[in-house]
């Protein structure tokens, strides 16, 4: 399988891109529309090639209705370990931000695993998701200031907290090597 620098699995997403597309009956063009992305990145990632940032899969997968994992994850065997610094990687455009997928929803749930690693130089600020997700966060090292754009809460290590991924939302690191696990869910 083809990947970017970053880790992205571009062939999953290349196959997942025009299938969903397809299913949806929308045009490049609309698709491009509707996310906000331009029509030539549409068709770089249909052709399995280009960078696509967690920002443009998040647009995407919002615009066909899909879960992020759906658009990005590939079929996996029964028993799946996935060892440090592995697993497919997204980085943010404008923060030191990696997320780690460590278990997308399988089929007739709706939830998905990510391992966080952020830096404090940016934080990752995040357009609301589709309507209905709830993120989960425990903080596993570090410091970060997480939650609603407008209320974030200051979370050290083994901290949780529950917010709506479907409002504006931000990651902030407090302190260098900050980790977290977080599940994106849809109710």
């Amino acid at each position: 399988m083809t990947e970017t620098k970053g880790g992205a699995p571009l062939a999953a997403i290349a196959a997942s891109l025009q299938r969903e597309r397809t299913r949806a009956g929308l045009s490049l063009a609309e698709l491009a529309r509707r996310a906000g992305v331009a029509k030539s990145t549409l068709s770089q990632l249909e052709s399995g090639t280009g960078n696509p940032s967690v920002e443009t899969l998040w647009a995407i997968s919002t615009a066909l209705d899909i879960s992020f994992t759906q658009l990005v994850e590939p079929a996996k065997p029964q028993v799946q370990v996935i060892r440090a610094g592995e697993g497919p990687r997204f980085s943010a455009e404008r923060a030191d931000y990696v997320a780690t997928l460590l278990s997308a929803s399988p089929p007739r749930t709706r939830r998905d695993l990510y391992l966080v690693q952020a830096e404090p130089d940016r934080p990752r600020e995040s357009a609301p998701h589709m309507p209905g997700i709830v993120e989960h966060v425990v903080l596993s090292s570090g410091r970060a200031l997480v939650g609603p754009l407008d209320d974030p809460v200051e979370l050290a290590p083994g901290d949780y907290v529950a917010y709506p991924g479907d409002v504006p939302h931000v990651f902030r690191a407090l302190e260098p090597n900050t980790m977290a696990v977080l599940v994106s869910e849809q109710s």
